[in-house]
């Protein structure tokens, strides 16, 4: 038979189902309620109900609408994207890994949990404590910060520059060929303008001298004031001249370096900024507007404070009009440069009270903000310098009414004005102070003020001032540079030996022209401001690997620090709130004992 055309099949009996012992072939659609046993070949549509089987290929998509379950799957290999909607769960103690390469994450993180992030792995050199700061040294190790030397201050012997009677020493320093230059009047030789240059050697705290030059040979030259010009390599020389008149001259000096003498061939001739009355003198130099300013007591004006602004040309200078006066009545001024631009002068105002007004250089000119006393009783010897680590201005003076004790106080320069915290005593022995100068200390960050000790049989003084990140300044107990009768002290710190150099008048050695070299410490660190790396996870052996807490870790071998606190990094590797020098930043404390770690 070729075809067997039929409506229905059905068994033998009823309920019972036909059988094909040979098979069935359909070339068509079979479509049945249902289907049991193996099959081969293809099959399309829709399929409800369960599938068993042992492989299986889909070119389309598969949708499962339940939960699709591998109890006997191990592993599965996909050369394509894996989605999933609503999270992938990895056994305990099961990873993620690559094959081979790198597994990249994209995202923030922020959802990961128990990832060790901010920790690098390096080489000790030396032993390294857990909690410990460290730097990163030139063969790629890492070893602690370190601190040598002594943190005393030292001086050493005293060096005549002058060998007979001196007067009105003032003392400069040379940044460009790393020389002082002192000038002074030489009472043994008609009272004449006369200046030496020294030289310094850090080693051992000694200066020398070349050979002592007159710059201006008319007898009783009053010498006032001698600062540095770096931008024309120039120093200037202020004084008054002898006689009725009083007038007020600036001068400029040229050094020989390799005589290491002042000059004739760079110094220049007389420049009168006012032609009588000109007392104290006093002279700064304005490193944004390349000028020079000079204020002083103008006698012949009922001791108004007056100021000029200078142009300087060569071996000359030209002045400014006008008397830009600051205060009507005052003694003892001195004027300090600060920035952008400002200058602040300080002097004694008409009711003897210390005060202080913030200068601003235009052009030629200089107007001025309003006065701000720093000190409402009788105060004289006025001096001002400018800490640049903290922007403040320090004033020292004799609190006369406070029985001349030493006396400081701290100004911080806004805009026009200046305001001032409480004023700290430096030197609280009877008899007082007098014959102030003083300088900052750029490489310990330090405040140096030099006097004659009058509670202390004359002797010359040096005290440090430390101004804290609060703007409080503390003092040392102060160390003697000279164990006899001293006058006319002046100071100033060499960037280049990193010292401070002090002119006086040695008024037991017959008065000779003497200088000493002062250090403020002789440590040295390790410690820069590019090497610090981060803190020590753990504890870390000679030649050992271990954990360091990098940028952005967080380190928890710390106690007793105060929460929301940025701590800096000691040159002795200890850390604290307020900077060390060199300024470097360890991180933010975030708890007591932990402390973030990041650098400015």
């Amino acid at each position: 038979m070729s075809g067997l055309r039929v409506n229905t099949l059905r068994g033998e009996t009823s309920g019972s189902s036909p059988t094909f012992p040979d098979g069935v072939v359909v070339t068509g659609v079979t479509t049945a309620t249902s289907f049991s046993g193996n099959v081969t070949g293809n099959v399309t549509g829709n399929v409800t109900g369960n599938i068993t089987g042992t492989t299986g290929t889909f070119t389309g998509n598969v949708s499962v609408g339940g939960t699709l379950t591998y109890e006997d799957v191990t592993d599965i290999d996909s050369v394509g994207v894996i989605t999933a909607r609503s999270g992938i769960r990895i056994g305990a103690g099961q990873s993620v890994s690559a094959v081979s390469g790198i597994v990249t994450y994209y995202g923030d993180g922020s959802k990961l949990s128990g990832v060790e992030s901010g920790v690098g792995n390096f080489v000790a050199s030396g032993t390294i404590p857990n909690g410990q700061t460290v730097v990163i040294k030139t063969d790629g190790t890492v070893g602690i910060v370190t601190q040598t030397g002594s943190a005393t201050p030292s001086v050493g012997s005293p060096v005549i520059f002058n060998p007979a009677l001196t007067s009105q020493t003032k003392i400069a320093y040379d940044s460009n060929s790393n020389r002082v230059v002192i000038a002074y009047r030489d009472s043994s030789n008609n009272n004449y303008g006369t200046a030496v240059v020294g030289t310094v050697n850090a080693s051992n705290n000694s200066i020398s001298f070349g050979s002592e030059y007159v710059w201006r040979n008319y007898d009783s030259t009053q010498v006032q004031d001698l600062i540095f010009n770096p931008d024309d390599n120039k120093f200037l020389v202020s004084y008054s001249m002898p006689g009725g008149s009083n007038a007020g001259q600036v001068k400029v000096l040229g050094i020989d370096v390799g005589n290491n003498i002042v000059t004739s061939n760079g110094t220049g001739a007389e420049n009168e900024f006012s032609g009588n009355g000109a007392a104290y003198n006093r002279m700064t130099y304005d490193t944004q507007n390349d000028k020079v300013i000079v204020v002083w007591r103008n006698t012949y004006s009922s001791d108004r404070g007056d100021a000029k602004v200078g142009t300087i040309s060569g071996n000359s200078i030209s002045w400014g009009g006008g008397s830009n006066t600051f205060a009507s009545d005052v003694n003892d001024p001195d004027v300090i440069y600060t920035k952008d631009g400002k200058v602040v002068v300080v002097y004694k105002n008409t009711s003897n009270q210390g005060a202080a007004k913030v200068g601003t250089v235009s052009g030629t000119s200089i107007s001025w903000g309003s006065e701000t006393v720093f000190e409402t009783g009788n105060t004289g010897w006025t001096q001002a310098t400018y800490d640049s680590n903290r922007e403040k201005v320090v004033v020292s003076y004799a609190d006369y009414g406070n029985s001349s004790y030493g006396t400081a106080a701290v100004g911080t320069v806004s805009g026009t004005n200046i305001t001032f915290g409480t004023p700290v005593v430096f030197d609280g022995t009877a008899g007082g102070v007098t014959n102030l100068s003083s300088t900052f200390d750029t490489n310990a960050n330090k405040v140096v003020i030099v006097y004659q000790d009058a509670g202390s049989s004359d002797h010359g003084t040096a005290v440090i001032g430390t101004i804290d990140e609060s703007g409080i300044i503390s003092f040392d107990s102060g160390t003697v540079f000279e164990s006899a009768n001293t006058a006319d002290t002046s100071c100033i710190f060499d960037t280049t030996s990193e010292k401070v150099i002090i002119s006086y008048k040695d008024y037991t050695n017959s008065q000779n022209g003497t200088s000493a070299v002062f250090s403020v410490t002789s440590q040295t660190t390790n410690l820069t401001s590019e090497n610090y790396i981060g803190i020590a996870a753990e504890a870390i052996s000679n030649g050992a690997t271990g954990k360091v807490n990098i940028l952005g870790g967080v380190n928890t071998g710390q106690t007793g620090l105060t929460t929301a606190q940025t701590y800096y990094v000691q040159p002795n590797g200890t850390l604290a709130t307020s900077a060390g020098n060199p300024s470097v930043v360890a991180g933010t404390a975030i708890s007591d004992t932990k402390v973030l770690v990041w650098k400015s």
